[in-house]
């Protein structure tokens, strides 16, 4: 039986992230590949990160730019922000299911390969808040 559900509901609102985020799930690219990227704009403000995503040459660059574009778009149009006051506080990239395959080898065997995904994840924040 349930026991005390409104006062864990009200405490978990009140301790809700209320920073803009954008979620990208199934993507097929590996985490790791992901990361590589991720290091590169993390802590950046919003313009510049799309900037070095526009002139990085990896696959995950593609997918982030994206990312990033829904998470300012988030920002401006649910919690009324400015675009240019924005930074990215936080990205992380979490591994999804692993598509398993098979490849044929020599004299009956099979080796796997394993397709990856990812669950990758952008939080914007102010750049006041991040200072602070």
């Amino acid at each position: 039986m349930a026991t005390r559900t409104k006062q864990k509901t009200m405490l978990r609102h009140a301790t809700a992230d209320n920073r803009p985020t954008a979620t990208a799930k199934f993507q097929r690219i590996s985490p790791f590949k992901v990361r590589i990227v991720l290091k590169l704009i993390r802590g950046k403000s919003v313009n510049e990160a799309l900037a070095i995503l526009d002139n990085t040459p990896k696959a995950a660059s593609e997918i982030l730019k994206k990312l990033v574009a829904s998470a300012a778009a988030n920002a401006e149009n649910n919690m009324n922000m400015s675009r240019g006051d924005l930074v990215v506080a936080e990205c992380f990239a979490n591994e999804g299911p692993t598509l398993k395959r098979i490849r044929a080898r020599a004299k009956g065997r099979a080796f796997r390969i394993n397709k990856r995904t990812s669950h990758i994840t952008v939080v914007l924040d102010t750049a006041a808040n991040k200072e602070a």
